[in-house]
């Protein structure tokens, strides 16, 4: 697999998702600015509300390696269209990518996507919003 095909990442980690309840898979590999790759696939618990998705594993990942700066991601489920990231998902990835990094979003039947972060989550809450309501 080639390091920098992060479908084939996302897909390869797809397989291990624990997913008890739901039976939906889904892998993420977002690749850092350093060129590091970090998978993650979904984690389900039967406590619903605790359960993490493939994209905020990867990215949590990441960042606990010490890895704050990302290029790229992709995400893949088997669904009938490309799989987005959920909502909370995009508002962690609001958190640490720029707008115009591109996220890849895929299915197991080939068909592809590519969105920048600012197409899948415009007039986002940033940690700069933060920032001037700290202000005066």
């Amino acid at each position: 697999m080639g390091q920098n095909n992060l479908l084939e990442h996302a897909k390869e980690i797809w397989h291990k998702a624990y997913v008890p309840y739901s039976k939906f898979r889904v892998g993420a590999a977002i690749r850092t600015k350093s060129g590091k790759i970090y998978q993650g696939c979904n984690i389900e618990n039967a406590a619903y509300p605790v359960t993490c998705c493939a994209e905020r594993v990867a990215i949590f990942k990441a960042i606990s390696e010490g890895e704050l700066e990302f290029d790229r991601l992709a995400v893949v489920a088997d669904t009938d269209r490309p799989v987005p990231p959920c909502g909370s998902c995009r508002q962690v990835l609001s958190e640490f990518c720029e707008p115009h990094m591109e996220v890849e979003i895929a299915n197991l039947k080939g068909d592809v996507k590519v969105m920048t972060m600012e197409q899948l989550l415009p007039f986002s809450f940033t940690p700069k919003d933060l920032e001037a309501g700290q202000e005066g």
